[in-house]
């Protein structure tokens, strides 16, 4: 199937994009040297190839959940502006 500068068009309209029609002559010639290269990538032998690993299904090693520092709430608090009931007082920015 070629490529039309009509499809070009239409698929710049369904992704609400603003295309010349410069633009669109452009496009047309770079999408037909993409769809060529994976026509020749379909038409490679891959058998025997084994796929390559996905990192989805690799998993993490995960290091212990564990407190390594002490609480120093009361310590960052008495340098603050404003403080009540633990919390820190901002001044309000949205109206």
């Amino acid at each position: 199937m070629a490529l039309e500068e009509s499809h070009v068009r239409r698929a710049a309209h369904l992704a609400r994009l603003a295309v010349s029609d410069d633009q669109a002559s452009g496009f047309v010639d770079d999408l037909s040297r993409i769809l060529d290269m994976v026509d020749q990538l379909q038409s490679l032998d891959t058998e025997g190839v084994m796929p390559l690993a996905h990192p989805l299904d690799a998993t993490q090693r995960l290091r212990a959940d564990e407190v390594t520092e002490t609480n120093q709430r009361e310590t960052f608090q008495r340098c603050a502006p404003a403080v009540e009931n633990g919390l820190y007082l901002v001044p309000r920015v949205v109206e």
